[in-house]
């Protein structure tokens, strides 16, 4: 059973949400709109918590806000979504596969020039119930509230990766160590953490892995594994999916990693950023190319 609470961008989230009800459920819904009310950013932050199946062996809990947000130049609207998962303990240990991902064959080069810069600076909601973000020295600084966690902002609806590249650089700023990782999303709904595809990083131990989302359910695609394109300590990482006729290829400081057929993602879907652990990561240099 979920409950759906309003609230406007000003109001601050509240600490726990009860159940009471079962909304419909829609995936092709707009974002920001819901049953029964007309779509479009000047509807409040909807708010929703969602246990898991009673017979699910993994405990996880998704918290969301949905809400949109008036950016200062241009008059155009930003959507952010942020989500907090808690994963037992067992499912955050790390896949006991050590092998080294080596360079293999790469795809052919894709030449996309249009670019767009997503400005993170516009990203910034500060100290929220969930996680933390602030724009310091030309970075996005983001982390979630808890260890064991997972903070994820979703771009708004004008930034879609179908047949685009995404690129974005991170970095660990305190060399901390995460069992989550950190990383990019891609393919997302518009509706967070229910239909995507994330491609996480692990810079101190020099692993990654790719995950899908359904809801209530993160879903391995790819368990970590060690790559050496990776840099460990704080320094700087780019990753990038290069996404082309259903098919995302994966690189790592401009490393070819693999490819993964594009079979779940969300037909038209969105960018976003994951940081897991309350560790604080560093983005920057984020955009798409087409």
């Amino acid at each position: 059973t979920i409950l759906t609470q309003s609230a406007t961008v000003d109001q601050s989230l509240p600490a726990t949400i009860f159940l009471n009800q079962t909304p419909p459920t829609n995936p092709n819904q707009p974002f920001g709109s819901q049953s029964g009310a007309p779509g479009g950013w000047n509807n409040p932050n909807q708010f929703s918590l969602q246990p898991p199946p009673k017979k699910s062996k993994t405990w996880i809990w998704i918290l969301g806000i949905l809400g949109g947000l008036m950016l200062l130049c241009g008059g155009s609207f930003a959507g952010f979504v942020y989500w907090a998962a808690n994963l037992e303990k067992t499912n955050r240990t790390a896949n006991k596969n050590y092998e080294f991902n080596y360079n293999v064959k790469s795809p052919t080069p894709i030449i996309r020039t249009g670019i767009q810069k997503i400005h993170l600076s516009r990203w910034v909601k500060g100290d929220t119930n969930l996680g933390v973000t602030e724009f310091k020295g030309g970075e996005f600084m983001m982390r979630s509230k808890n260890k064991g966690f997972y903070f994820v902002l979703a771009s708004p609806t004008t930034y879609k990766t179908e047949n685009a590249t995404t690129r974005v650089t991170v970095r660990n700023v305190n060399e901390d160590d995460t069992s989550l990782g950190f990383g990019l999303i891609i393919h997302s709904s518009p509706v967070p953490l229910t239909q995507d595809y994330a491609f996480i990083i692990d810079s101190e131990n020099k692993q990654y892995r790719i995950v899908r989302h359904s809801p209530q359910e993160e879903i391995p695609v790819e368990d970590w594994t060690r790559s050496s394109a990776i840099k460990d300590g704080t320094q700087k990482n780019v990753l990038e999916v290069r996404d082309e006729n259903k098919k995302m290829n994966f690189y790592i400081n401009g490393e070819f990693i693999k490819t993964i057929n594009n079979t779940d993602g969300y037909i038209g879907g969105v960018t976003g950023l994951y940081s897991g652990d309350a560790v604080q990561i560093a983005f920057s240099d984020f955009e798409i190319a087409k």
